[in-house]
């Protein structure tokens, strides 16, 4: 519950449905389903066995993990900058979900009476606004993170994600009935090729990487918690289920709104702040309904972030054998520094030339930099270390460990080795621009 937790706190329900809203739907869609099942189901199985094996934090796992002590620690550097970068945007993303709350509570118009559109971009164009709200999101993780109380937080985590999905659910059967939703069916679930570019793919493995939170340190940690006997395949296999499940699941609630309402998919990262507004004013007990499912929203982001705070701050404990609040506080207050920009991407009092210079706000260019490149290099050492540097017989042991069928140790580990890094180094190449695949791609689907 805590790894499925992680993945579909604002990893489904903010950035999935925008992603594939901009890469054009149901290719892009089944191509991310490929990058999550076949690159990273298998990485995820890695961390958790690096975690496991090594009982500490990414940086000490890799370190104790390297026989020949040959600077793979610094894989483990790349999660911690990753959780970090995440962190700084996550809790701007997180306090228009504070906000939204507020807005529901008091009954304001603006967000249920149809202008959802302009009661957003009054929101994140208000760069003082979205401040408050990001430090005092920044602040409440930090204070649970300090407290340590994890049973506390683990049981409500378990009934506030049930009843995330609940609610999801209901929200799905009632998009059923929306005049748009044919149309967004087709949207997800037909592939097209002529809105898709190969480079897309690019952000398809990031995306699976962020839904399953894999390349930012977490699962590691939560691999150091699992008991010896337990399956991590089992684990891992039912993690991706569940994020595959509730992507769908998202996308069927989100972008039958989208089409009903003459909205476009390509809505960027307001695009759940954009829509469910307008189903919720289709619903009775509309305020109740808002109300509740940003309060969901903003509780699933908050089990999300726990974790990335957690993992830089361990980290630190570890390296420098810091006490555990110092550590914290000064992830908390590094975290929060490092966000005001995307708390000002869209006002002009920060880094008002930013878009011009770089093509998108500050908040876009740092998600876009973890997504693209962080987290996927780091996941292309991952494998390279797991699958050539690691002990053969550490990885069979923690592989088979509670499964029937050993003989996916052989099968998993030639994923690790060759399968994985060489689809991650040619999206790479593909970004790098050392050669554009986009030109193959569209030539072999015949739609030059």
């Amino acid at each position: 519950m805590a790894a499925i937790g992680s993945a579909i706190g604002l990893g489904i329900l903010w950035k999935f449905p925008y992603t594939v809203g901009e890469n054009g739907g149901g290719l892009f869609l089944l191509f991310y389903f490929i990058c999550l099942i076949v690159v990273g189901l298998p990485l995820l199985i890695a961390e958790l066995m690096v975690g496991r094996y090594a009982q500490c934090a990414a940086i000490g796992a890799f370190e104790a993990l390297d026989r020949k002590s040959s600077g793979w620690k610094a894989v483990g550097w790349f999660g911690v900058a990753a959780s970090f970068l995440i962190m700084s945007f996550y809790s701007v993303i997180a306090g228009w979900g504070m906000s939204y709350v507020l807005t529901s509570l008091l009954g304001s118009d603006r967000i249920l009476a149809g202008n959802a559109t302009e009661t957003f971009l009054a929101l994140v164009t208000s760069g003082e606004v979205s401040l408050f709200w990001h430090f005092l999101f920044t602040f409440i993780t930090v204070s649970i993170v300090i407290s340590g109380i994890r049973k506390g937080i683990e049981r409500w985590a378990k009934i506030m994600t049930k009843a995330l999905l609940i609610l999801l659910t209901l929200l799905f059967l009632y998009a059923l009935t929306l005049s748009g939703f044919p149309q967004a069916a087709r949207f997800i679930f037909h592939p097209n090729a002529f809105d898709f570019k190969l480079s897309s793919v690019i952000e398809a493995l990031g995306l699976a990487f962020w839904t399953l939170s894999i390349g930012q340190g977490i699962m590691i940690s939560y691999g150091s918690y699992m008991k010896r006997s337990e399956s991590i395949v089992h684990l891992s296999g039912v993690v991706a289920l569940a994020v595959i499940v509730v992507s769908i699941l998202a996308a069927l609630t989100i972008f039958p709104v989208v089409f009903t309402f003459d909205l476009e998919p390509q809505g960027g990262y307001g695009l759940v702040f954009k829509t469910l507004p307008y189903l919720f004013n289709q619903l009775p007990g509309s305020t109740v309904l808002s109300t509740m499912f940003f309060t969901l929203f903003v509780f699933t982001a908050l089990t999300s972030a726990i974790p990335l705070i957690e993992v830089v701050a361990s980290n630190l404990m570890e390296l420098y054998q810091i006490q555990r609040k110092s550590a914290v506080m000064i992830v908390g207050f590094a975290c929060f520094v490092f966000g005001i920009p995307s708390a000002y991407a869209n006002a002009p009092s920060v880094f008002p030339n930013w878009t011009e210079i770089y093509g998108a706000d500050f908040l876009e260019t740092v998600d876009h930099f973890v997504s693209v490149w962080v987290i996927p290099i780091g996941g292309f050492l991952s494998a390279i270390f797991v699958g050539w540097v690691m002990d053969k017989k550490i990885t069979r042991e923690e592989f088979s460990r509670g499964i029937r069928f050993h003989f996916l140790w052989s099968y998993w580990r030639i994923f690790m080795r060759y399968i994985i890094p060489s689809t991650i180094l040619i999206i790479i190449v593909q970004k790098s621009g050392l050669y554009n695949f986009d030109t193959l791609f569209r030539h072999l689907a015949g739609v030059d």
